[in-house]
């Protein structure tokens, strides 16, 4: 199976014919020279439905749409994306401000992470979803990581680290936090996703909405990188 063919798969049968995959990330380079993270929200419950993306600046946020229906803000309002001199991140959760102050200060997301758990949402125990995107003059790199739940004791969370090559122009690599939909929610395995990111950025916003679930879908974001990291921008879609 070729590398296109198999991405388009994987955007088909993991996405597009997938009612819940959740949360979800992709990073990637949609031309030469141009670089895309994704990131979207999904949600079953009127709690998790109840949110939108607010981008500001390099910043991105969740909100929710009526405050005044909200019960519990802890796991569902969160930074999303935030960015240092070269630095692109997004996350599942306000670890997102924790790789990000640590980063700050010298530290790696490696040890940003340390200390963090998967979400404490029993019986599904959420994963924690994480991308690092880190662009100079002359190169890029990428790290993706996963927070979950031990398979034997859920009191205990593996974490993995992934640190692919750069995909080539028109894919990109992806988690998202589960397999499908379910009572209790299946956690994502495997390895990233191959995934792909081709053409303008409006236009990968457009197809990966429509590849999500009509009825679950919360909201997607995609932030556009160009001048070796020097400017971006964040394309949003919300369905409230």
């Amino acid at each position: 199976m070729g590398t296109e063919e198999r991405a388009e798969k994987n955007f088909q049968s993991l996405l597009k014919e997938n009612p819940y995959p959740g949360r979800g990330l992709v990073i990637g380079r949609s031309e030469k020279d141009t670089w895309v993270i994704l990131y979207w929200i999904m949600g079953r419950s009127a709690n998790s439905r109840n949110r939108r993306f607010a981008a500001e600046g390099g910043s991105l946020r969740t909100e929710p749409v009526d405050p005044a229906l909200v019960k519990d803000p802890s796991l569902i309002i969160y930074d999303a994306m935030l960015d240092l001199p070269g630095i692109f991140l997004v996350s599942n959760g306000d670890q997102t401000r924790n790789m990000y102050e640590t980063l700050k200060n010298g530290g790696t997301i490696e040890e940003a992470l340390s200390g963090r758990e998967r979400e404490p949402d029993a019986p599904n125990f959420t994963p924690r979803i994480n991308g690092m995107l880190r662009i100079s003059e002359s190169s890029a790199s990428a790290v993706l990581a996963i927070l979950k739940a031990n398979a034997l004791d859920p009191a205990f969370t593996d974490r993995y680290y992934y640190y692919p090559a750069m995909p080539a122009v028109g894919y990109g690599c992806g988690l998202t936090t589960y397999s499908g939909d379910g009572d209790p929610l299946p956690a994502f395995v495997g390895d990233p996703l191959l995934l792909p990111c081709r053409g303008k950025a409006e236009g990968i916003l457009e197809a990966y909405w429509k590849a999500l679930d009509a009825e679950n879908r919360v909201s997607l974001a995609l932030k556009e990188i160009t001048n070796q990291g020097a400017k971006s921008r964040i394309l949003v879609r919300n369905r409230f």
